[in-house]
């Protein structure tokens, strides 16, 4: 297990935390992405939009982890890429969660 095992999982915890706390407050879609005039582009399913980043999560470590089982000789810092992937999905995540919150 990679040190940054550790922010992965505790990322992962924090997002389906989020999940948990912010379901009985977002509608029935979910704005996933916005335009430069800062409108969204598209909106996703509740379920889709919420427990889609947590799977997206576990298959960018399942990547990595394919990755550095299979090629290891091209793998070069798994755990500056798992930390910051684990970091960056779920800010993302819950900014998503917390944008949709606030909608009416």
């Amino acid at each position: 297990m990679l040190a940054a095992d550790l922010a992965f999982l505790a990322a992962l915890a924090v997002m389906i935390g989020a999940n948990l706390y912010f379901a009985p407050k977002v509608g029935g879609r979910i704005a996933m992405q916005w335009g430069f005039d800062g409108k969204p582009t598209w909106y996703a399913p509740k379920r889709v939009a919420m427990w889609g980043m947590v799977a997206l999560a576990l298959m960018v470590r399942l990547l990595i982890y394919f990755a550095m089982t299979y090629t290891p000789e091209r793998v070069h810092g798994p755990e500056i890429g798992l930390l910051l992937a684990s970091i960056i999905i779920a800010a993302v995540h819950i900014g998503i969660l917390a944008v949709a919150a606030r909608k009416p």
